[in-house]
């Protein structure tokens, strides 16, 4: 069976995701295709082009698991997708963890962290929940190594 092209991706994740917004009220498929594109520059393949939109599905109950279980997507997205999938009170060592464990899924992590820390986007959010996220977007890049972007040191 042939794979879902990219275009089919994009469009399958834009109406998972249609109804839902994110923490300032934008709608999360911007989100999406901003990872999407993130990926892209980054030099990603379409895999992780592919696992750019579609990274939150499972996890926002967008889609289920179910349903990447029998897409016709390469293995390889599956796996990243579902190592992008942080289990509710999973700890961030153990997700970070599986994203390393994963070919593919750090860089998709790197454009989903780069777009949730761009400071147009932070600058939308209350002075709380701004410092609490910068602060754990921070961790995860430590975690993840990705020591070379702004404010990458993890905290203690």
């Amino acid at each position: 069976m042939p794979y879902l092209t990219l275009t089919e991706v994009e469009a399958i994740a834009r109406e998972a995701h249609a109804a839902q917004t994110d923490k300032s009220g934008r709608p999360y498929t911007e989100h999406l295709a901003a990872v999407a594109e993130g990926v892209r520059t980054r030099g990603g393949s379409e895999e992780q082009i592919a696992a750019g939109w579609l990274h939150d599905s499972v996890e926002d109950d967008a889609l289920s698991r179910e349903w990447l279980d029998a897409a016709a997507l390469p293995q390889s997205v599956k796996d990243m997708v579902l190592a992008l999938t942080k289990g509710k009170g999973e700890d961030l060592e153990s997700y970070t963890r599986r994203i390393l464990a994963t070919p593919g899924a750090c860089l998709v992590k790197e454009a989903d962290l780069a777009h949730n820390a761009d400071p147009a986007r932070l600058a939308a959010l209350d002075e709380a929940t701004r410092t609490r996220l910068t602060a754990k977007y921070a961790k995860v890049r430590g975690l993840l190594g990705l020591l070379g972007l702004v404010g990458s040191r993890p905290t203690d």
